[in-house]
Parts: structure tokens; C-alpha cells; sequence
């Protein structure tokens, strides 16, 4: 009988090429600009076509309050209000993770529009630094979530869920912001900061 050559054997131990989970990101580094929420690429952090773009900060464990939750009633004559505690320095991190939230329960992508009252989030900053033209664009595709100046509120479509970084900014301008982006939400507006300044910008601007 003609013997066969044993067929050579792959140990678990050779080391080899792998890949780096996408969960191996830690909240302990400087907020990276996040990538592109895509329909094809649901999760955060999945870099799409294009220019590469750092991935978003891990979510931070947090207490179940304040959680955005998906609201599948769209009414657009009073959109559900929903408040996040968190610092004015943490009020981009909080929007983060509201987004991630909103997406983990089901929302698309297109669905979700932040705006900041302060500085600008680094997804903005990094996509204008290609150009307004391109920046906008993005906006008019619709297809991902999109960030934006509170002061450009008035340029935005509407879109089921508006998130509001309060991370900066006057009473006034927090105001209008707050204002703007009620118009803007046909469902939910979820705002991030200061509970006692949201409530008393939020009661006087009714």
C-alpha cells in the first residue's frame, strides 16, 4: 500500500497575523474624532470609504438613568424630552454614548442629529476640514449621523432624534440652541449638561 504523505499540522502556538478587536479602544485616551455611522457599517468606530478616521472613544459604564430610549411614536408635534446629567467638559462624551445607545436599540444612523452649543465636535471639525462643500453634503446624503454647530440649527433638516452637547455657550445662545433643535426633533430631543441650567433655559424659552 502506497503511504501517505501525513498532511503537516498547524499548532494553536505559531504566531501568526490577527486581528485587533475593535473593543480593545479605552476611555482613558484623548477623545479621537469618531468615524462614520453608516448603514453599512451600523456599529460606531467602523471606518468607512474615504479618508481614514480615528475611532470613537469606548462607551463608559453608566447608571441606567438618563438613557436615551428609542421612541418608535413618532410625534412631531412634541417631541419626548429627555435630559442627560453631565459637566460641560463631559457633554460631547455623554452625546457619545447617547448615540451609541440610540443606535444599539435600533435607530438608524440617518436618524440621529447632534449639535453642540460650544465647542465644535471633533467629528465636525475633522469632516470641515475637507470643505464645507463636502461637510454639508454628508448632511443633504442623510444616511449617517451627522454633527453640527448649534449656530448652523437653522441650516439642518429635521430628523427623528436631535442630541444637544450643552458644552459651551450663554444663556442666550444655549437657549436659542435648545429652541432651534426642539424644531428640529420629530420625535425625541435628548440634551446633554447641566440638568438646573437646561431646566431654566428650557422654562424660560417655552
Amino acid at each position: 500500500m502506497p503511504l501517505i504523505p501525513e498532511e503537516p499540522q498547524i499548532h494553536e502556538s505559531v504566531q501568526g497575523p490577527r486581528a485587533t478587536p475593535a473593543t480593545g479602544r479605552t476611555a482613558s485616551t484623548p477623545r479621537p474624532v469618531p468615524g462614520p455611522r453608516s448603514a453599512a457599517t451600523p456599529r460606531p468606530g467602523r471606518p468607512g470609504p474615504g479618508p481614514a478616521r480615528p475611532a470613537p472613544p469606548a462607551p463608559r459604564p453608566h447608571s441606567t438613568s438618563g438613557r436615551p430610549q428609542a421612541d418608535r411614536q413618532e410625534n412631531r408635534s412634541a417631541p419626548q424630552l429627555q435630559v442627560i446629567p453631565a459637566a460641560a467638559d463631559g457633554a460631547l462624551d455623554a452625546a457619545d454614548e447617547a448615540v451609541d445607545l440610540l443606535l444599539d436599540s435600533g435607530r438608524a444612523p440617518g436618524e440621529i442629529l447632534v449639535l453642540t452649543t460650544g465647542e465644535q465636535h471633533p467629528w465636525a471639525t475633522h469632516e470641515l476640514s475637507f470643505g464645507e462643500a463636502a461637510y454639508w453634503a454628508q448632511h443633504e446624503a442623510g444616511d449617517d449621523v451627522f454633527f453640527a454647530a448649534a449656530t448652523a440649527a437653522d441650516r439642518v433638516k429635521s430628523r427623528p432624534v436631535v442630541i444637544v452637547g450643552v458644552n459651551g455657550a450663554d444663556e442666550d445662545a444655549v437657549a436659542h440652541a435648545l429652541s432651534a433643535a426642539r424644531g428640529r426633533a420629530d420625535a425625541l430631543l435628548i440634551v446633554c449638561g447641566d440638568p438646573q441650567r437646561i431646566n431654566a433655559v428650557l422654562g424660560a424659552s417655552v
